[in-house]
């Protein structure tokens, strides 16, 4: 077979640091098209997103071509540059240390979709640890409450 050709759905989830509120309406919509393009430069795909003043939701067609780790990396360090050059209120921005990527079954994408879309009705009723918890517990993830936060 001469191409190396893949498909691999993943979603990520990440929060600001301690879950702070640093991510205003105003720059949500211009965040998640510089974290396409970011994921874009990398040869893969931002699919969906969907965040609320404390994390965001990625839907994305992962590229063959670098490791997960690393496509989480460029982007945490690419948008969090971004944020905190775009106003100086936001210059103590940060990401949380850690990270859910967790992949998806292709049939699964039109609900997941939904989802990521509905994130501030969601975020009326479930917080973010909440909602994490549950997303771990789905995916089968084992981890240690002491250490999943920061």
């Amino acid at each position: 077979m001469p191409q190396s050709l893949s498909s691999l759905l993943v979603h990520l989830v990440f929060s600001t640091k301690n879950r702070e509120p640093w991510l205003p309406d105003s720059i949500r919509d211009e965040l998640h098209a510089y974290i396409g393009g970011t994921i874009s430069n990398e040869r893969g795909v931002l699919l969906k997103t969907g965040s609320v003043s404390d994390h965001i939701h990625l839907l994305i067609s992962h590229p063959r071509t670098i490791a997960p780790a690393n496509l989480v990396e460029t982007v945490k360090t690419a948008s969090s540059k971004w944020i905190k050059d775009r106003d100086r209120r936001l210059a103590g921005f940060h990401w949380q240390s850690g990270y859910g990527i967790f992949s998806i079954s292709p049939s699964h994408r039109p609900a997941l979709e939904k989802y990521i879309a509905g994130q501030a009705e969601h975020h009326r009723k479930v917080t973010f640890q909440d909602e994490y918890r549950r997303m771990l517990t789905k995916y089968g993830v084992e981890w240690d409450e002491r250490y999943v936060w920061d």
